[in-house]
């Protein structure tokens, strides 16, 4: 085997081990922004959850006050 070709073999397992290396960053960066973005998600379902119940309370509280002046 000539230098030439040994070094030819070595850079192409140097680039090939570097390209599995960056696609497995890749994966871990893409299943970061995926969790990343769920988390925003249920804290903005959340958020609305809780605006929602707070109008309902306010809901059934004037009501109460409409149906029962004399114990408000």
């Amino acid at each position: 085997m000539s230098k030439f070709e040994r070094n030819k073999d070595l850079a192409q397992e140097v680039v090939s081990s570097a390209a599995e290396h960056v696609g497995e960053i890749a994966k871990i960066i893409t299943n970061a922004v995926v969790d990343v973005t769920r988390q925003i998600g249920e804290i903005a379902t959340d958020a609305f959850e809780m605006r929602e119940a707070a109008q309902r309370a306010e809901q059934d509280q004037a009501r109460d006050v409409d149906e029962n002046p004399e114990t408000h």
